[in-house]
């Protein structure tokens, strides 16, 4: 079986976890904490980074969320994620980018760092301006997804596809880090509450990274 390694607060790592439940692909969950810089995991990882997927029956390994996740594209034909025509692909592979990468680096990064790492690995008090900052452009992306859920049944088309794991993970963690306000993204809300309604995400909201709660709607599907 699959051994995939990850910290519950790795948004990459959610993702992948989100495409593997979606097509029925059973996996094992390992505990990773990438800043530590474990020899091991460097050896499967020179990156150093989350997710790493681990076949030890196969002797194969896998990383970087979306080669992973290109790699059960093209492996695993159940409930595909990065469909329809070539221009769709393409649409689709553009906000997986978008989230992976801008998303990340203005929202979920951000968080990540004053209100995970600087608790748990330097022992500081989070920067509020940088919070502030990062909330701020929380916004921006969350009224881009308001858009394209005003003109789209799914982030990227017709179907649900990486576009919305990819979206759906990374919101997943900035609000799991109190990073989400929610009042002014009623279209974003709707998707997401449908989002952590199926059963591939149930497992991501009742897990909880030590000493760091989420606030008291994070879990609720109605919120």
């Amino acid at each position: 079986m699959w051994q995939l390694h990850q910290f519950p607060l790795c948004p990459f790592s959610r993702k992948v976890r989100l495409l593997m439940s979606e097509k029925g692909i059973g996996y094992e969950l390992w505990r990773e904490s990438p800043w530590e810089g474990r020899d091991e995991f460097l050896a499967m990882n020179p990156a150093g980074r989350t997710p790493v997927l681990h076949d030890p029956a196969r002797g194969v390994t896998l990383s970087d969320s979306r080669a992973i996740c290109e790699y059960f594209e093209e492996t695993v034909d159940r409930n595909p994620m990065i469909n329809g025509t070539a221009v769709n692909r393409a649409e689709i592979r553009r906000l997986v980018a978008l989230f992976d990468e801008n998303f990340y680096g203005d929202v979920t990064a951000p968080l990540l760092h004053e209100r995970m790492k600087k608790r748990l690995v330097y022992r500081l008090s989070p920067d509020s301006k940088m919070l502030r900052e990062a909330m701020k452009l929380a916004h921006e992306h969350l009224y881009y997804i308001d858009y394209l859920i005003d003109n789209r049944p799914w982030l990227a088309g017709a179907t649900m596809s990486l576009a919305d794991l990819a979206a759906a993970a990374q919101i997943s963690v900035a609000d799991y880090l109190g990073g989400i306000d929610w009042s002014a993204h009623e279209q974003t809300r709707g998707w997401y509450s449908v989002f952590k309604s199926r059963p591939s995400f149930r497992p991501l909201l009742s897990e909880r990274m030590e000493v760091i709660q989420p606030p008291s709607h994070y879990a609720d599907v109605n919120a």
